[in-house]
């Protein structure tokens, strides 16, 4: 509802805006539900629903008035986006598998793997929950300056990174760090991952229900992936390096099913109804 109205080459950054209120849910979860639970479980939920409420009014009004979108016809742009787009489907089945262990386990990790306490688990929590806050915007930026595509391979590349740190490292300092990076990416790839939408559909509709596909593929390798990797973590009796281990495979093979793509376009056999290979 809200991108058609921003410039296209700024809304990769809008949609980081958008999305910053994921990272914002995430950092005040720390501080707003501790402190509502203090009054009990359901002052809690009630606490909750009032202050939803209170931001659903704040922004009622502020949403702009709809337009009419002009329909857009086939063309060579909807061949390349079919394969574009299973890809996409892809990458963001394997974003929503890499994403959920650290989610799920770094504060443990943190607490009881290395034995450093609560205390160092809610700071290595609160870092995570800065980078959700700052990762929307920056990946939305990234996704302005260098393309969506581009920007998802800068993206798995890093994350990748800094799962390794996870696995290989056991310095609280470094897992800081990691944690920060990590935090990012749970918020900051949707609007990666819609930009990219935007790029390989024009149509306005078209891009509505692919990324109703794209959320389903991404919420359903979200949710299996934790049941996966609870039943892993119960059959290794605790291995957190094994998990770890695992979410950077799903994230290298994201990065390495788009280098697959490219590869496959740039030695594709040139016809006139060919498009060159974005970047």
């Amino acid at each position: 509802a809200i991108l058609p109205h921003v410039a296209p080459n700024r809304r990769g950054l809008a949609s980081g805006a958008i999305f910053l209120g994921v990272g914002l849910g995430i950092a005040g979860s720390g501080s707003l539900v501790p402190f509502l639970l203090s009054f009990g479980l359901s002052q809690a939920w009630l606490g909750l629903g009032g202050v939803a409420l209170l931001l659903t009014a704040t922004s009622w009004f502020g949403w702009p008035q709809e337009s009419p979108h002009a329909p857009a016809s086939s063309s060579a742009a909807d061949v390349r986006g079919s394969a574009g787009l299973y890809m996409l489907f892809a990458q963001y089945a394997l974003m929503a598998a890499g994403l959920v262990a650290p989610m799920m386990f770094l504060v443990d990790y943190v607490s009881r793997g290395l034995g450093a306490g609560s205390h160092s688990g809610a700071l290595i929590w609160t870092l995570y929950g800065v980078g959700a806050i700052v990762g929307p915007v920056v990946y939305g930026f990234l996704a302005d300056r260098l393309g969506a595509r581009s920007a998802i391979r800068l993206v798995l590349l890093t994350q990748a990174g800094a799962l390794a740190v996870l696995v290989t490292v056991a310095d609280l300092r470094l897992l800081a760090v990691a944690a920060l990076v990590i935090g990012s990416f749970p918020p900051g790839i949707v609007p990666l991952a819609l930009a990219r939408v935007h790029q390989l559909v024009a149509d306005h509709h078209q891009q509505n229900a692919t990324w109703s596909r794209a959320t389903v593929s991404f919420a359903s390798f979200q949710a299996l992936a934790g049941y996966a990797y609870s039943a892993l973590f119960s059959a290794s009796h605790g291995h957190y390096a094994l998990l770890f281990s695992v979410a950077m495979g799903a994230i290298g093979l994201a990065l390495a099913l788009d280098l697959l793509l490219v590869f496959k376009e740039i030695f594709r056999p040139s016809t006139g109804a060919d498009v060159a290979p974005e970047a």
